[in-house]
């Protein structure tokens, strides 16, 4: 069996765009409004099959695709158009994305799409692309912890962050997006 080894340039690489993809601290307010709505979200089991989708889609995503006859480079580069958009979004306010609240709250729309959705999903083969497995699925930890502390400790972050640190940080963020998707679309295109 081949040694992994780890690397840290990469699993912070890895980390810090999927941080910004998930922009988990962005959906704050989203995150609020459902828990007004359904009375409680279940952080634990939000994270725990955000997690599990992530890493099921690294391993089995490509083999998907390959069944719908769409090459990683294609999905990639559409994956670019996603993340475009979604950084869009976020830099200009924008809601192109709308989220239903059903009483599954946990699981749908928080675990998938919020945490998990097309954006996560594109962003996780690009990056297996450019950077080894372990490293990935190191990063999908990370920010997985990260959302579960945040998922668990909304209200007291809405308070601390307020309302336009939490824009600030969602635009920052926003302008991130818009690099990586810049940056998917040259790799993936030869550009």
């Amino acid at each position: 069996m081949e040694h992994l080894q780890f690397d840290f340039s990469e699993i912070l690489s890895t980390t810090m765009v999927l941080f910004a993809i998930i922009d988990i601290l962005g959906s704050i307010p989203i995150v609020i409004e459902l828990r007004k709505k359904a009375g409680h979200i279940q952080s634990e089991k939000a994270a725990i099959v955000a997690t599990a989708l992530m890493i099921v889609f690294l391993f089995a995503g490509k083999t998907l695709l390959s069944v719908i006859g769409v090459d990683v480079e294609s999905f990639a580069i559409a994956g670019s158009f996603v993340i475009f958009a979604l950084a869009m979004e976020m830099v200009l306010g924008l809601t192109i994305f709308k989220e239903d609240a059903p009483e599954t709250v946990s699981i749908v729309p928080l675990a998938f799409p919020l945490i998990a959705g097309a954006g996560t999903m594109t962003t996780l083969l690009s990056l297996k692309t450019e950077y080894a497995t372990q490293n990935i699925i190191v990063g999908i930890i990370l920010n997985m912890i990260f959302v579960y502390f945040v998922l668990k400790n909304t209200d007291r972050l809405e308070k601390l962050f307020g309302k336009t640190g939490l824009n600030i940080l969602r635009k920052a963020f926003g302008i991130i997006l818009l690099a990586i998707a810049i940056k998917l679309f040259r790799t993936n295109t030869g550009l």
